[in-house]
């Protein structure tokens, strides 16, 4: 039983088998013991309404009238005396009043009773009513009913039971398939989608047909799959792409090393060499250290040492800081900090958030344009926003431009330097703060980073 079609199907003919047999039998017994009490309470009634026709016209005339109206196939009548003496009988078997001998002899009863009612052992069941006329003359109006009916009716009703039972055996198992179909087959689709995932091959297609837990479960791991392969692709491009970057400037740097190391060069060769050399070294120092966080955001090893600080100069001293960067692309750098109030934020991490933030804006905005960096405070919360009027976002990359490695316009992304880090870098910077990060951008319009801390 380790197929889980298996074990459905086991538990669920078990639990429909047992409450298919409890209610049959308890349907069947009921039915016949309803049947059975109707017949003695008709039998009571007849009965009764015999000795009353008796006692009001007792003769023997009226004696053989009520011994003709129990002429059938299933009821007979005896009338007696108060000796056991036989005044009138039916056509009852005598081989069965023999049998009854020792019941109707010793009678004395004063009202209507049911003598036998064990209808499975006995030819009949039978009641007795005692009647008494003014003339001194009494006796019993016996009523027999031929158990035969009875036991004809309840073998029909097991025949019927029986079929009933074949029937609901069919049903159970045709339910069965179709469970065993619907439900067990997306399970083995996602089963086998799973062991694709862990093999490394993210190509999964799974079809999401319901709106169940199945589905939810279907939709997941169609995501998830998604999701790797996205990341696997990235990753790759990612490592292509820093390999590409690193072997550019070492080529710099080894070729420019041998060349300055010629004696023919004239210092003012040498010089824009040397500053060649610089550039290049900064330009791999850069990308290392890209390469760092990246390692650092994979352990988690983000820590954040909060405390009091002014709102204002620290924004105006980042501002000082990466002016000059902004002016070298004729791009202005606006400050506007409303207020004077304390910070309760790591100073530290809190200017790589904002220097990432600047440096994003600066390398996706054209030249003549406009950056804006705006801080106020809201009910004890500190807003920080970031305004470029740049190349903008489209929608349908917003959801995951805070992913790791990820990059819009990936083409461009090259060209203008962008890595993939810094905004992950800045999530998980703001999100170890408490707090909140949200982007809202118009493809080639710009767009506005805002904080919340």
């Amino acid at each position: 039983m380790n197929k889980i079609s298996t074990k459905l199907a086991t538990y669920f003919f078990l639990v429909v088998l047992i409450m298919d047999i409890f209610l049959m039998f308890y349907l069947h017994r009921n039915i016949i013991n309803s049947k059975v009490d109707e017949e003695l309470s008709t039998l009571l009634a007849n009965g009764a309404n015999h000795r009353d026709v008796l006692m009001e016209h007792y003769s023997d005339v009226t004696i053989k009238h009520i011994v003709l109206m129990e002429r059938d196939a299933n009821r007979e009548v005896i009338i007696t005396d108060q000796q056991g003496a036989i005044l009138g009988k039916s056509d009852i078997n005598v081989t069965h009043i023999e049998q009854l001998n020792p019941i109707l002899t010793g009678l004395h009863t004063e009202e209507d009773k049911i003598l036998v009612s064990n209808w499975r052992d006995s030819p009949y069941i039978v009641s007795a009513h005692p009647y008494k006329v003014n003339t001194g003359q009494s006796g019993y109006v016996i009523m027999f009913f031929s158990t035969a009916a009875i036991n004809g009716m309840v073998e029909d009703l097991t025949m019927h039971f029986g079929i009933a039972g074949v029937t609901s055996f069919i049903v159970l198992f045709i339910v069965y398939a179709v469970l065993s179909n619907v439900i067990t087959r997306p399970l083995i689709r996602m089963k086998e989608a799973t062991e694709k995932l862990s093999e490394g091959d993210f190509h999964v297609r799974l079809t999401v047909n319901s709106k169940d837990e199945l589905g939810e479960l279907a939709g997941s791991i169609q995501k998830l799959a998604n999701d790797l392969e996205r990341l696997k692709s990235e990753r790759n491009e990612f490592l292509a792409s820093i390999s590409h970057e690193l072997s550019t400037p070492l080529t710099y740097l080894i070729g420019y090393s041998k060349v300055v190391s010629r004696g023919d060069l004239t210092e003012q060769e040498r010089v824009q060499y040397l500053e060649i050399i610089v550039e290049e070294s900064n330009r791999m120092k850069e990308l290392v250290k890209n390469l760092l966080e990246l390692a650092r955001m994979d352990e988690n090893s983000f820590t954040v040492k909060k405390a009091f600080f002014a709102a204002c100069p620290f924004f105006e001293d980042i501002h000082k800081l990466v002016e000059p960067s902004f002016s070298l692309k004729n791009i202005k750098l606006r400050l506007h900090c409303e207020g004077e109030y304390q910070l309760f934020a790591d100073a530290l991490r809190l200017e790589q958030i904002v220097i990432n933030l600047l440096d994003n804006a600066l390398n996706y905005s054209d030249e003549q344009s406009e950056v804006i960096l705006h801080v106020s405070q809201n009910e004890e919360k500190t807003i920080i926003s970031v305004k470029d009027s740049g190349i903008g976002i489209p929608a349908k990359e917003i959801d995951f431009i805070f992913e790791k490695l990820y990059r819009v316009e990936k083409s461009r992304s090259r060209a203008f330097g962008g890595s993939g880090i810094g905004l992950s870098v800045v999530k998980e910077l703001v999100e170890a703060h408490g707090g909140t990060i949200e982007v809202k951008s118009k493809h080639g319009e710009g767009s506005t980073f805002t904080i919340t801390i």
